[in-house]
Protein backbone atom coordinates (compact mmCIF):
# COMPACT_ATOMS: atom_id res chain seq x y z
CA UNK A 1 0.00 0.00 0.00
CA UNK A 2 1.19 3.40 -0.77
CA UNK A 3 -1.30 4.97 1.65
CA UNK A 4 -2.29 3.21 4.79
CA UNK A 5 -4.79 5.33 7.14
CA UNK A 6 -5.61 3.44 10.18
CA UNK A 7 -8.39 4.92 13.02
CA UNK A 8 -7.13 8.60 12.96
CA UNK A 9 -8.67 11.06 15.09
CA UNK A 10 -8.16 14.94 15.60
CA UNK A 11 -9.64 16.96 17.75
CA UNK A 12 -9.08 21.08 18.41
CA UNK A 13 -10.24 21.53 21.73
CA UNK A 14 -13.83 20.49 22.03
CA UNK A 15 -14.30 19.83 17.98
CA UNK A 16 -13.45 16.33 16.61
CA UNK A 17 -11.64 17.43 13.04
CA UNK A 18 -11.68 13.38 12.12
CA UNK A 19 -13.44 10.61 13.65
CA UNK A 20 -11.95 7.21 13.38
CA UNK A 21 -10.69 7.36 9.61
CA UNK A 22 -9.59 4.61 7.82
CA UNK A 23 -8.34 4.17 4.23
CA UNK A 24 -5.86 2.95 1.94
CA UNK A 25 -4.24 3.86 -1.68
CA UNK A 26 -2.40 1.50 -3.72
CA UNK A 27 0.16 2.58 -6.50
CA UNK A 28 -1.52 3.83 -9.68
CA UNK A 29 -5.14 4.91 -8.17
CA UNK A 30 -6.15 8.64 -8.52
CA UNK A 31 -8.55 9.53 -5.36
CA UNK A 32 -10.87 12.48 -5.21
CA UNK A 33 -10.92 13.15 -1.39
CA UNK A 34 -14.56 15.34 -1.38
CA UNK A 35 -16.42 17.15 1.23
CA UNK A 36 -18.07 20.44 2.31
CA UNK A 37 -15.99 22.69 3.91
CA UNK A 38 -15.11 22.20 7.64
CA UNK A 39 -15.34 18.34 6.83
CA UNK A 40 -11.95 17.60 7.67
CA UNK A 41 -10.12 17.22 4.20
CA UNK A 42 -7.10 19.68 4.31
CA UNK A 43 -7.04 18.27 8.40
CA UNK A 44 -6.43 14.61 6.91
CA UNK A 45 -4.10 16.08 4.07
CA UNK A 46 -1.48 17.63 6.91
CA UNK A 47 -1.80 14.54 8.68
CA UNK A 48 -0.43 12.50 6.16
CA UNK A 49 2.25 14.67 5.18
CA UNK A 50 3.40 14.90 8.79
CA UNK A 51 2.61 18.44 9.33
CA UNK A 52 0.03 18.20 12.17
CA UNK A 53 0.24 14.99 14.28
CA UNK A 54 -3.32 13.55 15.10
CA UNK A 55 -4.57 12.05 18.93
CA UNK A 56 -5.27 8.62 17.76
CA UNK A 57 -4.42 6.46 14.90
CA UNK A 58 -1.34 5.22 12.50
CA UNK A 59 -0.57 6.74 9.07
CA UNK A 60 2.26 4.83 6.65
CA UNK A 61 3.24 6.23 3.36
CA UNK A 62 5.32 3.37 1.34
CA UNK A 63 5.33 1.48 4.54
CA UNK A 64 6.97 4.00 7.00
CA UNK A 65 5.11 5.55 9.92
CA UNK A 66 4.82 9.27 9.03
CA UNK A 67 4.31 9.79 12.67
CA UNK A 68 7.36 8.48 13.89
CA UNK A 69 9.69 9.12 11.14
CA UNK A 70 8.31 12.47 9.02
CA UNK A 71 11.30 13.80 7.51
CA UNK A 72 11.82 9.97 5.98
CA UNK A 73 8.23 9.86 4.80
CA UNK A 74 8.34 13.23 3.25
CA UNK A 75 10.87 12.27 0.86
CA UNK A 76 8.36 10.19 -0.97
CA UNK A 77 5.58 12.66 -0.57
CA UNK A 78 4.86 15.85 -3.01
CA UNK A 79 2.76 18.09 -1.27
CA UNK A 80 0.58 21.34 -2.54
CA UNK A 81 -1.44 22.80 0.24
CA UNK A 82 -4.56 24.86 -0.08
CA UNK A 83 -2.78 28.11 0.50
CA UNK A 84 0.17 27.52 -1.83
CA UNK A 85 3.03 28.71 0.29
CA UNK A 86 5.80 30.50 -2.43
CA UNK A 87 8.31 32.68 -1.97
CA UNK A 88 7.05 35.46 -4.29
CA UNK A 89 10.13 37.63 -4.62
CA UNK A 90 12.61 34.68 -6.36
CA UNK A 91 11.94 33.86 -9.45
CA UNK A 92 10.23 30.77 -11.05
CA UNK A 93 13.81 28.77 -11.76
CA UNK A 94 15.42 30.33 -8.45
CA UNK A 95 12.88 28.67 -6.46
CA UNK A 96 12.53 25.46 -8.21
CA UNK A 97 16.41 25.34 -7.75
CA UNK A 98 16.04 25.91 -4.04
CA UNK A 99 13.54 23.27 -4.01
CA UNK A 100 15.88 21.30 -5.85
CA UNK A 101 18.81 21.49 -3.20
CA UNK A 102 16.58 20.71 -0.72
CA UNK A 103 15.83 17.52 -1.67
CA UNK A 104 19.24 16.96 -3.22
CA UNK A 105 17.81 16.69 -6.74
CA UNK A 106 19.76 16.66 -10.01
CA UNK A 107 18.80 20.93 -10.95
CA UNK A 108 18.75 19.35 -14.45
CA UNK A 109 15.04 18.03 -13.43
CA UNK A 110 14.24 21.63 -12.71
CA UNK A 111 13.63 22.10 -16.64
CA UNK A 112 12.19 18.72 -16.94
CA UNK A 113 9.31 20.03 -14.45
CA UNK A 114 8.74 23.54 -15.91
CA UNK A 115 8.56 21.66 -18.92
CA UNK A 116 5.66 19.01 -17.48
CA UNK A 117 3.57 21.88 -15.86
CA UNK A 118 3.63 24.32 -18.85
CA UNK A 119 5.74 27.18 -17.09
CA UNK A 120 8.08 27.67 -19.87
CA UNK A 121 7.13 31.39 -20.74
CA UNK A 122 6.86 32.25 -17.17
CA UNK A 123 10.16 30.70 -15.76
CA UNK A 124 12.28 34.04 -16.19
CA UNK A 125 10.00 35.93 -14.00
CA UNK A 126 9.28 36.40 -10.41
CA UNK A 127 6.63 34.48 -8.74
CA UNK A 128 4.55 37.36 -7.54
CA UNK A 129 4.45 38.98 -10.99
CA UNK A 130 2.80 35.47 -11.92
CA UNK A 131 -1.47 34.78 -12.28
CA UNK A 132 -2.63 32.94 -9.46
CA UNK A 133 -3.38 30.21 -11.98
CA UNK A 134 0.19 30.49 -12.94
CA UNK A 135 1.48 30.36 -9.06
CA UNK A 136 -0.75 26.90 -8.61
CA UNK A 137 2.03 25.57 -11.57
CA UNK A 138 4.78 26.60 -9.49
CA UNK A 139 3.54 24.82 -6.40
CA UNK A 140 2.49 22.01 -8.32
CA UNK A 141 6.07 21.58 -10.28
CA UNK A 142 7.57 21.73 -6.72
CA UNK A 143 5.86 18.90 -5.25
CA UNK A 144 6.58 16.48 -8.28
CA UNK A 145 10.33 17.93 -8.20
CA UNK A 146 11.79 15.01 -6.22
CA UNK A 147 9.93 12.42 -8.12
CA UNK A 148 7.67 11.06 -5.18
CA UNK A 149 5.10 7.86 -5.03
CA UNK A 150 2.74 9.79 -3.29
CA UNK A 151 1.15 13.56 -4.35
CA UNK A 152 -1.31 14.89 -2.12
CA UNK A 153 -2.61 18.18 -3.35
CA UNK A 154 -4.89 20.04 -1.63
CA UNK A 155 -7.09 22.38 -4.21
CA UNK A 156 -4.38 22.19 -7.41
CA UNK A 157 -6.87 23.28 -9.70
CA UNK A 158 -7.67 26.71 -8.01
CA UNK A 159 -7.22 29.56 -10.51
CA UNK A 160 -6.67 28.34 -13.46
CA UNK A 161 -8.56 28.94 -16.49
CA UNK A 162 -10.38 26.21 -18.38
CA UNK A 163 -7.46 25.81 -20.71
CA UNK A 164 -5.36 25.66 -17.86
CA UNK A 165 -7.73 23.20 -16.73
CA UNK A 166 -7.26 20.88 -19.19
CA UNK A 167 -3.45 20.90 -19.22
CA UNK A 168 -3.54 20.22 -15.75
CA UNK A 169 -5.95 17.61 -14.94
CA UNK A 170 -4.24 16.05 -18.18
CA UNK A 171 -1.29 16.26 -16.00
CA UNK A 172 -2.39 14.74 -12.36
CA UNK A 173 -4.19 11.73 -14.98
CA UNK A 174 -0.13 10.84 -16.38
CA UNK A 175 0.81 10.98 -12.81
CA UNK A 176 -1.57 8.75 -11.42
CA UNK A 177 -0.49 5.94 -13.75
CA UNK A 178 2.90 5.79 -11.52
CA UNK A 179 2.15 7.47 -8.54
CA UNK A 180 -0.84 7.45 -6.14
CA UNK A 181 -2.69 10.63 -6.18
CA UNK A 182 -4.92 12.15 -3.74
CA UNK A 183 -6.42 15.50 -4.24
CA UNK A 184 -9.41 17.75 -2.98
CA UNK A 185 -11.46 19.39 -4.95
CA UNK A 186 -15.00 21.23 -5.34
CA UNK A 187 -15.41 20.83 -8.52
CA UNK A 188 -16.82 17.57 -9.50
CA UNK A 189 -16.36 17.64 -13.54
CA UNK A 190 -12.74 17.47 -12.54
CA UNK A 191 -13.64 14.82 -9.97
CA UNK A 192 -15.46 12.61 -12.93
CA UNK A 193 -12.88 13.65 -15.56
CA UNK A 194 -9.62 12.67 -13.31
CA UNK A 195 -10.23 10.16 -10.84
CA UNK A 196 -10.59 6.64 -10.39
CA UNK A 197 -11.92 6.35 -6.78
CA UNK A 198 -13.51 8.77 -4.43
CA UNK A 199 -13.65 9.22 -1.00
CA UNK A 200 -16.44 12.03 0.47
CA UNK A 201 -16.11 13.10 4.15
CA UNK A 202 -18.32 15.23 6.36
CA UNK A 203 -17.67 16.36 9.69
CA UNK A 204 -14.92 14.21 9.95
CA UNK A 205 -16.37 10.77 8.85
CA UNK A 206 -16.03 8.61 6.17
CA UNK A 207 -19.81 8.22 4.41
CA UNK A 208 -18.48 6.64 1.12
CA UNK A 209 -15.07 5.32 -0.34
CA UNK A 210 -15.59 3.86 -3.83
CA UNK A 211 -15.05 3.17 -7.05
CA UNK A 212 -16.03 6.29 -9.68
CA UNK A 213 -17.63 3.62 -11.96
CA UNK A 214 -19.64 2.11 -9.20
CA UNK A 215 -21.11 5.28 -8.46
CA UNK A 216 -21.89 6.09 -12.07
CA UNK A 217 -23.49 2.95 -12.49
CA UNK A 218 -26.34 3.81 -9.66
CA UNK A 219 -29.02 3.35 -12.01
CA UNK A 220 -30.47 6.23 -10.98
CA UNK A 221 -32.49 9.04 -13.29
CA UNK A 222 -33.16 12.59 -12.40
CA UNK A 223 -36.20 14.00 -14.11
CA UNK A 224 -36.88 17.83 -13.43
CA UNK A 225 -40.76 19.08 -14.33
CA UNK A 226 -42.54 21.90 -14.40
CA UNK A 227 -46.46 21.36 -14.02
CA UNK A 228 -48.85 24.42 -14.47
CA UNK A 229 -50.36 24.42 -11.41
CA UNK A 230 -49.81 23.44 -7.84
CA UNK A 231 -49.29 19.55 -7.31
CA UNK A 232 -50.23 17.42 -3.82
CA UNK A 233 -46.31 15.90 -2.88
CA UNK A 234 -48.33 12.87 -1.73
CA UNK A 235 -49.02 12.19 -5.26
CA UNK A 236 -46.13 12.13 -6.50
CA UNK A 237 -44.52 9.87 -4.24
CA UNK A 238 -46.89 7.14 -5.37
CA UNK A 239 -44.73 7.40 -8.90
CA UNK A 240 -43.13 3.89 -9.59
CA UNK A 241 -39.71 3.22 -8.60
CA UNK A 242 -39.36 6.89 -7.41
CA UNK A 243 -36.96 7.24 -3.81
CA UNK A 244 -36.71 10.91 -3.98
CA UNK A 245 -39.12 14.36 -4.98
CA UNK A 246 -38.00 17.93 -3.65
CA UNK A 247 -40.39 20.97 -4.42
CA UNK A 248 -37.22 23.00 -6.50
CA UNK A 249 -38.87 26.46 -6.46
CA UNK A 250 -42.97 27.11 -7.43
CA UNK A 251 -44.63 23.89 -9.76
CA UNK A 252 -40.94 22.57 -10.67
CA UNK A 253 -40.25 19.60 -9.09
CA UNK A 254 -36.71 17.20 -9.09
CA UNK A 255 -37.86 13.32 -9.10
CA UNK A 256 -35.30 10.63 -8.49
CA UNK A 257 -35.66 7.07 -9.68
CA UNK A 258 -34.15 4.27 -9.49
CA UNK A 259 -34.59 2.04 -12.71
CA UNK A 260 -33.40 0.91 -15.98
CA UNK A 261 -36.41 1.79 -17.58
CA UNK A 262 -36.66 5.95 -19.11
CA UNK A 263 -39.21 7.13 -15.88
CA UNK A 264 -40.34 10.42 -18.39
CA UNK A 265 -43.22 7.76 -19.61
CA UNK A 266 -44.27 7.30 -16.33
CA UNK A 267 -44.35 10.97 -15.48
CA UNK A 268 -46.48 11.99 -18.53
CA UNK A 269 -48.95 9.19 -17.70
CA UNK A 270 -48.85 10.79 -14.31
CA UNK A 271 -49.92 14.37 -15.21
CA UNK A 272 -52.43 13.14 -17.33
CA UNK A 273 -53.97 10.87 -14.77
CA UNK A 274 -53.80 13.51 -12.52
CA UNK A 275 -55.80 16.00 -15.16
CA UNK A 276 -52.19 19.01 -15.13
CA UNK A 277 -50.49 19.80 -17.59
CA UNK A 278 -46.57 19.52 -18.11
CA UNK A 279 -44.52 23.27 -18.99
CA UNK A 280 -41.15 21.62 -18.87
CA UNK A 281 -39.49 18.24 -18.40
CA UNK A 282 -35.96 17.57 -18.42
CA UNK A 283 -33.93 13.76 -17.21
CA UNK A 284 -30.42 13.52 -16.81
CA UNK A 285 -28.43 10.43 -14.89
CA UNK A 286 -27.32 10.63 -11.25
CA UNK A 287 -23.88 12.21 -10.95
CA UNK A 288 -21.61 12.40 -8.76
CA UNK A 289 -22.39 16.36 -8.14
CA UNK A 290 -26.08 15.22 -7.23
CA UNK A 291 -24.77 11.98 -4.94
CA UNK A 292 -22.64 14.57 -3.17
CA UNK A 293 -25.63 17.33 -2.62
CA UNK A 294 -27.86 14.54 -1.38
CA UNK A 295 -25.56 12.88 1.20
CA UNK A 296 -23.42 15.96 2.36
CA UNK A 297 -26.96 18.24 3.11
Amino acid sequence: MSIKVTSVTKTYKSQKALNDVSFSADKGQIIGFLGPNGAGKSTMMKILTGFIKPNAGKVLVDDIDVLQTPLKAQQNIGYLPEHNPLYEDMYVREYLQFQASIFKVDKNEVDTCIEKVGLGVEAHKKINQLSKGYQQRVGLAAAILHNPSVLILDEPTTGLDPNQLVEIRALIKALGKEKTVLFSTHIMQEVEAVCDRVIIIKKGEILIDKELKALQHKNQQIINVTFDDVIDETQLHKLENGILCVNVKENTWELTFTSHKDMRGKVFDFAKDSNIRILELTSKSQNLESLFREITK
